[in-house]
């Protein structure tokens, strides 16, 4: 039986919802692939749990939902107060499984890399800015770098692109890559005011506190750039062009309606050229999703079209993807 070390950055949402997977399903990851996980470090804002013998995750869940935080946690454990590149560096770990939100993750992924553990993460940023470095410093290593979650939750598009379709030139795509955008356009087209659907959204935490990154096109663009830099060649999220859908009216809704068509917030990608911004979609169309659905269109060369459509935004179904790495990752370190 394999072991595999993980430091696991951010404890939110999906870092719990991450946690959990990982404990429903250790007896599959066990008998399927010979592997057995030991989680030896927890971040969350508060600071870092850290113990090498290995966290149990049950108390780690249960701290984080009584208190908030894990620096609540004082019985056997001790709480650092490490930056994350302290932390990348002074504690042992095969793997870096990073779920936060940080900006400027980058420069601990490139940390973590360059001292020889492999990183998974959900978090756009880093790739939408630093995509070249990353990639190519774990090629340099023979590291696993993976960010399947990064870009329509679960729902494999990265895989595809990135393993799967290596034998299509990809001609373009056309996605729609924001849950939350797609639920509030969908809200408005059952007569919600966009302030309602918006509300709605974040009661049910669909959108966050700050909603400004989805509802600008922001995210949308994000996974636009990373989509471009798998298909054709890599770039920065400040060469494409991105409007959201703050502007759109009840009333273009209600038109777009009338006429047998919806507006989603749709990225358009071909090599050099990418745009995110609402536009109108006939009713029969894959990219007319509802509710959180998230759908792409991709062209290429030998299949002609493709479709891949699910779960654009939900917790279990970001872990699905942060999850589905981590084994990968593991996989790819214990050389199976």
């Amino acid at each position: 039986m394999d072991e595999v070390k993980l430091n696991i950055f951010g404890f939110g949402n999906v870092g719990r919802a991450t946690a959990r997977i990982l404990l429903e399903k250790e007896s599959v990851f066990k008998e399927r692939y010979g592997l057995v996980f030991k989680v030896l470090s927890i971040s969350d804002t508060s600071g870092t749990v850290w113990l090498p013998e290995g966290i149990d995750l049950h108390e780690a869940l249960l701290v984080k939902e009584n208190f908030g935080k894990l620096s609540a946690w004082i019985n056997d454990y001790e709480v650092y107060n490490l930056s994350p590149t302290e932390a990348v560096r002074e504690i042992e770990g095969d793997l870096i499984v990073d779920v936060t939100n940080d900006k400027n993750a980058w420069e601990w992924h490139m940390e973590a890399l360059k001292i020889g553990k492999g990183v998974v993460t959900s978090n756009k940023p880093p790739l939408a800015f630093h995509y070249s470095e990353l990639t190519e410093k774990a090629e340099g290593k023979g590291l696993p770098y993976l960010f399947e979650a990064t870009v329509m939750a679960g729902t494999p598009v990265i895989g595809l692109l990135r393993e799967t379709l290596l034998g299509d030139s990809i001609e373009s795509i056309e996605a729609v890559l924001n849950g939350t955008t797609t639920y509030i356009l969908t809200q408005m087209e059952e007569g919600v005011s966009f302030e309602e659907a918006l509300k709605d959204a974040q009661k049910l935490g669909i959108a966050e506190r700050d909603p400004s990154g989805d509802i600008l096109g922001i995210d949308a663009g994000y996974k636009a750039t990373i989509l471009h830099c798998l298909a054709f060649k890599p770039i920065t999220f400040d060469e494409i062009t991105v409007r959201g859908i703050a502007d759109v009216s009840m009333e273009e809704v209600r038109k777009s309606r009338r006429e047998g068509k919806t507006i989603r917030l749709v990225a358009s990608i071909e090599e050099g050229a990418v745009s995110v911004g609402p536009r109108e979609v006939p009713r029969g169309s894959p990219l007319a999703v509802s509710s959180t659905q998230n759908a792409a269109v991709m062209k290429t060369d030998l299949l002609g079209e493709l479709v891949i459509k699910g779960a654009g935004a939900g917790l279990r179904e970001t872990a699905s993807g942060v999850v589905s790495d981590i084994v990968k990752a593991a996989l790819k370190i214990r050389g199976a």
